[in-house]
């Protein structure tokens, strides 16, 4: 992908809609997405997450009555998805890894758009080396803290392994996995709020907040909210955030932390459930909300 022929050329779809759309150079915002898909091992249908999002994303009100900003006025960019057609997946993750580089030499706002969770591996990879003290926050249902699944350490299950070898991170709503990371997250840079018991400290979300650096990153696995209002993930588990918990943290995180980039990944499209994609595109558009609104000082 010769990244820099594409700054004029928009992708077929935007966020927010064609009637918004500005220049690379005129946008704050890039949307990157990246229907990348090699190592799902359930339910598959990753690799349609960030077209349904931006679908989606034209029917969301730019208007947003909480902070009374519409963050579209900041521009947002959207690229064309990302063409990994490549055998290795070390090979596909460094190209996403070049783009962003790319992207992140012109001081944007970076939005991911995935595809499976080993994407955000080469994006915090370029975004750590260029970010001193950066750290990751994580909304999940699994730790991801494999050091190789199904012959990979570049798996799915596997992300958040790679990532704390760039970036220490914080682990919120996690609620399943397996022995093996148990015994191995004691010794890694993490700090986990488990979903079965958080919520028992009323002060929970300000921990989450006080256990970030000021450099801030932030992925989010679909499968980290409720299955009651995102049941369009590959692998479901019960529990998890409520869409009124995911948005209060993120606005705590952005009201004292500096957020230089996000993604959202693991949506795999349901046939004709409209829901969840709609409340992808919504909630990245809060975040850009939360954001802007800060910078502009419309919000705390």
């Amino acid at each position: 992908m010769d990244f820099r022929a594409d700054y004029d050329h928009h992708s077929p779809l935007e966020f927010g809609g064609f009637e918004h759309s500005r220049s690379f150079e005129d946008s704050r915002a890039v949307v990157l997405p990246v229907p990348f898909e090699r190592t799902t091992s359930y339910v598959t249908g990753t690799r349609n997450g960030p077209r349904e999002i931006l679908l989606a994303s034209g029917q969301v009100e730019l208007w947003d009555e909480e902070t009374q900003s519409e963050a579209y006025n900041r521009g947002i960019y959207t690229l064309p998805e990302i063409e990994l057609p490549y055998n290795d997946i070390r090979v596909a993750l460094d190209e996403i890894k070049r783009v962003v580089n790319d992207i992140m030499e012109h001081e944007k706002f970076l939005v991911v758009l995935g595809g499976e969770h080993s994407v955000s591996v080469p994006v915090v990879e370029a975004l750590a080396a260029r970010t001193p003290g950066l750290s990751v926050l994580q909304i999940d249902a699994h730790a991801d803290m494999r050091d190789s699944y199904q012959g990979s350490r570049y798996s799915h299950a596997c992300a958040m392994r790679r990532i704390v070898e760039h970036a220490p991170c914080t682990q919120v709503a996690i609620r399943s996995l397996c022995k093996e990371e148990s015994q191995a997250i004691p010794g890694l840079r993490t700090r986990i709020f488990w979903d079965h018991n958080m919520r028992q400290d009323p002060k929970w979300i300000d921990k989450v907040v006080e256990s970030l650096s000021d450099q801030v990153y932030l992925t989010i696995d679909c499968d980290g909210l409720d299955p009651a209002i995102m049941p369009a993930v590959g692998t479901p588990e019960p529990g998890g955030l409520s869409w009124h918990e995911t948005v209060a943290l993120l606005r705590a995180v952005m009201s004292k932390r500096h957020m230089v980039g996000c993604d959202v990944v693991e949506l795999c499209p349901l046939p004709g459930m409209v829901g969840p994609n709609f409340l992808c595109a919504k909630l990245i558009y809060k975040i850009l909300t939360y954001r802007f609104a800060k910078a502009s000082g419309a919000a705390g």
